[in-house]
């Protein structure tokens, strides 16, 4: 049980170690932990659906520089955050901050299918009832269904 234990750990160290360049890391390791919570909430801009801690694309690599920098320099989580959805969007956030309209965005198709929902229901309850027929509706329905049949 205590090799399987070890062998996850050196698993996941390998793991680590392999997701990014010795040379790029920063040499304090609080900062470099800080850096890479950030990479995880960082979309890359080329992949699209992944984040710059998982993307091999030159972009990522690019961000993961500037990312470290602004660490380095003592930036915080939410400044480091707004430099880049600043120069690159809101898009370039794995999780958007909520916003007006970031609610409409994700809000509003639900809010439209409520209004149909009780538009439907609305007009269900002020149709008119059905009425019987009258005696002249059943003469010619019976009318026609003599001539229908063989």
């Amino acid at each position: 049980m205590r090799l399987r234990a070890l062998f996850a750990a050196l698993a996941g160290v390998a793991c680590i170690a392999a997701a990014s360049d010795p040379a790029e890391r920063l040499p304090d390791p609080a900062q470099e932990a800080q850096a890479r919570a950030i990479f995880r909430d960082v979309r890359c801009l080329v992949c699209q659906n992944e984040s710059i801690d998982d993307s091999e694309a030159e972009l990522a690599q690019d961000l993961r520089q500037i990312v470290r920098e602004q660490v380095k320099a003592g930036k915080g989580e939410a400044e480091i955050k707004r430099f880049l959805t600043d120069r690159y969007g809101e898009f370039v956030l794995l999780t958007p901050s909520f916003s007006a309209g970031n609610l409409a965005l994700w809000g509003g198709p639900f809010l439209v299918v409520l209004l149909g929902a009780a538009l439907l229901f609305a007009r269900l309850r002020r149709r008119p009832p059905e009425t019987e027929l009258t005696p002249a509706e059943t003469q010619r329905l019976q009318h026609l269904g003599e001539d229908e049949t063989p």
